[in-house]
């Protein structure tokens, strides 16, 4: 069978672009190299966050960093190797780390992020995908005075794109949040985030495009893409059109096809438990430690780090105690008594904190939808909507220009 589009990687963003384009009438097939949903988008901690418009090139980033690298256990790391494309990719970084940079990442985000999270609710009204959604927003916790007054000035920026947040601290904090210990000071409530369970969504969101007649083949290897086939070890699949939706591995098949895909996998961590005696009710972001715990109906995940280490699949039991240290450090009861899975993942992650969604200069029948960093899933639904737009000529819903590709090559 000859189908109009072939999606090569079966994470959130691949499903969610096999979702739009099969509502849009066309036949439809997904690959993965292992099974649906088992990458990145398994274990994060399933936050839908348009609070995160603004990118991590942040002026001060840098000097941050290299403080935290002196540390085991700090929030990020950047294994040591003879690595050029690396270099050149952290390098490209920290030339961004500026305010002109940041704002023109951040415009970009919001968009992406604020279309999302209104497709989410059109997606949950018109399909039927149980996956624990829940709209209570989400807190910017601060242990210390110091850095709660430092982030207004973020929140004021944010603020001036219509993504501000309310401030509470003391007794108006631990009313809202009691499951926080009493020496929190602060925290910043963004009320129109939300979160769910992404192993549920994406078990449910693929049952769904199956549904719809999305052919979804695992355990698939790609080894070859062409412009009217996909190879792979088994099977030629024939296609009109290719999404390259292959998250944190899209630098390696970009280079088969001679594009130059700007992502590194950036390697987080995730703890997932029953719900501990005093859970949070409000998934909560602990800025001075930079991780997350949030609550699900069917269980509780901390989570958090980067690590730069390639594709290494060794799971750090350092970063995994730091996790569980600073979780301590802010919540009463910050465990449950059964860990069900301990996880790491490789985030999509580019130097501009913006994804690529485009058509190949090089290849006409080939589109990208790839580098999403963190925010895979909270970008999820407006990247499969502008993917279908793209190859079906239509008027795109929001503003393509800064997701191109040719962007990249500056």
């Amino acid at each position: 069978m000859k189908y109009d589009v072939i999606i090569v990687g079966a994470g959130v963003i691949g499903i969610a672009c096999a979702y739009y384009l099969r509502k849009a009438g066309l036949e439809v097939c997904v690959l993965d190299q292992g099974k649906a949903g088992a990458g990145a988008s398994h274990a994060n901690c399933g936050l839908v966050t348009p609070s995160h418009a603004l990118p991590l090139t942040m002026p001060g980033v840098i000097a941050k960093s290299l403080k935290w690298m002196a540390r085991a256990d700090s929030p990020f790391y950047i294994k040591p190797e003879c690595n050029w494309e690396k270099l050149l990719w952290l390098m490209r970084f920290a030339k961004r780390c500026n305010q002109r940079d940041m704002i023109d990442a951040m415009h970009g985000r919001r968009e992406l992020l604020n279309s999302s999270r209104d497709l989410f609710d059109k997606l949950f009204a018109d399909e039927t995908l149980p996956c624990e959604w829940v709209t209570e927003g989400t807190l910017f916790v601060f242990k210390e005075a110091a850095g709660m007054h430092a982030y207004e000035a973020t929140n004021a920026l944010l603020d001036e794109h219509g993504l501000g947040a309310t401030p509470y601290t003391g007794n108006e904090l631990h009313r809202l949040e009691p499951a926080l210990l009493d020496d929190v000071y602060g925290a910043w409530h963004y009320e129109m985030d939300a979160h769910l369970k992404p192993d549920v969504l994406m078990r449910a969101w693929t049952d769904c495009v199956t549904g719809m007649g999305v052919q979804v083949m695992e355990d698939c290897k790609v080894t070859g893409i062409h412009e009217d086939k996909v190879q792979t070890a088994g099977t030629d699949y024939r296609g009109d059109k290719v999404v390259l939706a292959t998250g944190a591995w899209s630098s390696p098949f970009g280079k088969q096809l001679g594009l130059k895909l700007p992502v590194q996998p950036g390697k987080g961590y995730s703890l997932t438990m029953n719900q501990p005696a005093d859970p949070v009710r409000i998934p909560c972001l602990f800025q001075e430690v930079k991780m997350v715990a949030t609550p699900f109906q069917s269980g509780y995940r901390l989570g958090g780090t980067m690590e730069f280490a390639g594709f290494d699949e060794s799971l750090n039991r350092k970063r995994i105690q730091a996790i569980r240290n600073s979780a301590a450090q802010y919540m009463r009861t910050p465990e449950g008594d059964t860990i069900t899975e301990t996880w790491y993942g490789w985030r999509p992650m580019t130097w501009d904190g913006l994804p690529i969604i485009d058509r190949s200069p090089l290849h006409p029948h080939l589109y990208i939808a790839a580098g999403h960093n963190m925010l895979g899933l909270s970008m999820a639904p407006a990247t499969g909507q502008l993917i279908a737009e793209m190859i079906n000529g239509q008027k795109p819903h929001i503003d393509p220009a800064p997701y191109s590709y040719q962007r990249k090559q500056t």
